[in-house]
């Protein structure tokens, strides 16, 4: 009898285990709970107010609540993400969502994902790649913000045009169209262009560049930043040797990404003009991924952000609180 009993436990273990086996051998799709598994490669969350609250909004968005199983990497350059981006192709992702740190060098991870049945979503910055090697892109139109900041400060007739330009991180798609505009412009116009240097997005190494022209004695009528917190830093540098900005001041102030605190410097008149830069890009990739999760077709491969620029002379509380970051 005993020998009876211990053979049907043994025969029960053995079908379990044939069945635990079988489970593993063939995993199901996404995550083990159901949930559509993304990962998400982003620039420093630290880099400016900007990026705060697009890693903010990401963040709110792709949660277990809403079916999402989502693991976040972050990286200032190519090499930094395209690890994190191999590292999320062999844990099998659904779904790559990428705001790439250079515009190139990219096609080959993006290849291997595809290799792999996963699908990638570019959103805040474009890439120079195979269209195939993406679904879609969520992004802002870099070259038109810099057209627009560009184009108004043509508008303003200034006697003379002496720029201190303040750029981005080299290479980023942010810096490329707002760099690029800027160039263009002063090359027709035959505006002076002082300085052209990197701030790298940060307030300190903005200030410094500022502070040694003014050390330098070089003379300069308009700064040119290319985010809101080169702007501070260019204005900290103003405020420290005594020179007026804003309207009716000595310097044209120009800064992007419309931060909250920057849009009220500006209705103060404390600075000239704000480009907008739209972080708020969740929703839409949120929109994306289902549609495609039920086999829909994806009829716009790029959505651009639509995307203003604000004037000290006109704009309002309203403008501050609808588009303030």
């Amino acid at each position: 009898m005993k020998k009876r009993l211990l053979a049907v436990v043994m025969a029960a273990a053995m079908v379990l285990g044939v069945a635990a086996c079988g489970n593993e051998a063939a995993p199901a799709a996404g995550s083990s709970d159901g949930n559509i598994k993304v990962g998400i490669i982003n620039n420093d969350p630290n880099e400016s107010g900007y990026r705060t609250a697009n890693d903010n909004d990401l963040k709110a968005m792709f949660t277990a609540e809403n079916g999402y199983d989502a693991t976040f990497a972050y990286g200032k350059t190519n090499d930094e993400q395209i690890n994190a981006a191999q590292q999320m192709i062999q844990d099998g992702v659904d779904y790559l969502l990428l705001s790439a740190a250079d515009v190139s060098g990219w096609d080959s991870v993006l290849q291997d994902a595809n290799n792999q049945g996963i699908k990638v979503i570019l959103y805040d910055r474009t890439i120079d790649a195979d269209p195939s090697l993406y679904v879609a892109s969520i992004v802002s139109d870099m070259a038109k913000e810099g057209e627009t900041a560009a184009n108004w400060l043509k508008s303003q007739n200034l006697s003379e045009y002496n720029i201190i330009h303040i750029q981005g991180q080299m290479g980023t798609a942010a810096q490329v169209g707002r760099s690029g505009a800027l160039s263009d412009m002063a090359s027709a116009e035959g505006w002076n262009i002082v300085v052209q240097q990197t701030g790298d997005w940060n307030a300190e190494k903005a200030q410094q560049i500022v502070q040694s022209q003014i050390d330098a004695g070089n003379s300069f009528n308009v700064i040119y930043a290319e985010n809101d917190d080169m702007a501070k830093g260019a204005v900290a540098a103003l405020d420290a040797n005594g020179i007026t900005h804003g309207v009716n001041g000595d310097v044209i102030i120009m800064g992007f990404d419309t931060n909250k605190w920057a849009l009220q410097e500006l209705k103060a008149g404390n600075w000239n003009y704000d480009g907008q830069c739209n972080p708020l890009q969740a929703s839409y990739l949120d929109d994306i991924i289902k549609k495609l999760e039920k086999g829909e077709t994806i009829s716009e491969k790029t959505v651009v952000m639509d995307e203003k620029g604000f004037d000290a002379t006109t704009i309002t509380d309203e403008d501050i609180e609808k588009y303030g970051i």
